[in-house]
């Protein structure tokens, strides 16, 4: 099927789609086809590999429900969502670049610039003061910025509602008229992927990292400009090279500092126009 652009192993496979379907599904799922044959190939798995990988394949699908996606955590410790990110949501050079953001939840609490997220009042403090610029280095003024991250045990509120109140290190603020905001929130501790299902008992196997770097999380939105989620991490962790997610990248690692008797962070988050 020409449409399809199909060369070796997927020519045969390409050509049982009807020409009315050649549309991006049946390209992606073509361009599959030949990644795994080829994949296959190569590697030569026995039969009862091949059974191993269907039964593993099958362990995250059960493991996946309402309440936790397996697949999902899958695709980020493969490194697919962070480079789905990158190529789905570009950004001009000198703009903050796009990285998976877990555990956002709507409905954060508007807060007033300074306000302390440590609803549980527990936690090392960490000042973080922050600006909303464009690419020319004007601030946007009235954007939105959304603020979560884990407690210093590493975990976040939703993951531990017995342990943490509702909306704990969570708040949406505004940008003052020069893109200013400010807030307290909790110097997070270092998250860890789950290793009670497939996924994780697999990184293990292979002795992959399961713990990630302190980092924030941030959604900011305005008018006008590309919404942007993106994380925040700590300069000072060692683990940056090792992010089982694959999101620390340089653009988004910052100095964190002591003040007083807590820590700092400076910012500046970066937003490209909307076309």
């Amino acid at each position: 099927m020409d449409g399809l652009g199909a060369t070796g192993p997927a020519r045969a496979f390409a050509a049982r789609i009807p020409p009315d379907r050649a549309g991006r599904l049946a390209q992606g799922l073509v361009a599959a086809v030949a990644h795994l044959r080829a994949l296959v190939d190569d590697a030569r798995p026995s039969p009862a590999e091949w059974r191993d990988v269907v039964a593993f394949l099958t362990e995250v699908g059960h493991a996946a429900d309402s309440r936790r996606q397996e697949w999902v955590l899958l695709l980020d410790a493969l490194g697919l969502s962070a480079q789905v990110e990158a190529l789905g949501s570009p950004r001009p050079a000198g703009a903050t670049p796009c990285a998976p953001a877990p555990f956002y939840r709507p409905g954060a609490p508007l807060c007033p610039p300074g306000a302390d997220l440590r609803r549980d009042g527990r936690g090392d403090r960490l000042a973080v003061a922050g600006r909303v610029l464009r690419l020319d280095g004007r601030p946007v003024a009235g954007a939105a910025v959304e603020v979560w991250g884990a407690s210093a045990e590493g975990v976040h509120e939703n993951q531990d509602p017995d342990g943490q109140p509702d909306m704990n290190l969570r708040g949406r603020f505004r940008a003052d008229e020069e893109g200013r905001f400010a807030l307290v929130t909790a110097r997070p501790g270092r998250t860890r992927l789950p290793v009670d299902g497939p996924v994780g008992r697999l990184l293990l196997a292979l002795g992959l990292p399961t713990e990630r770097p302190r980092h924030l999380g941030l959604r900011v939105t305005a008018p006008g400009f590309l919404p942007l989620a993106t994380q925040a991490f700590d300069a000072g962790d060692d683990l940056l090279d090792r992010d089982p997610l694959w999101a620390a990248r340089p653009e988004l690692v910052h100095e964190v500092r002591r003040r007083g008797d807590g820590w700092a962070m400076d910012l500046s988050l970066v937003l490209s126009e909307a076309p």
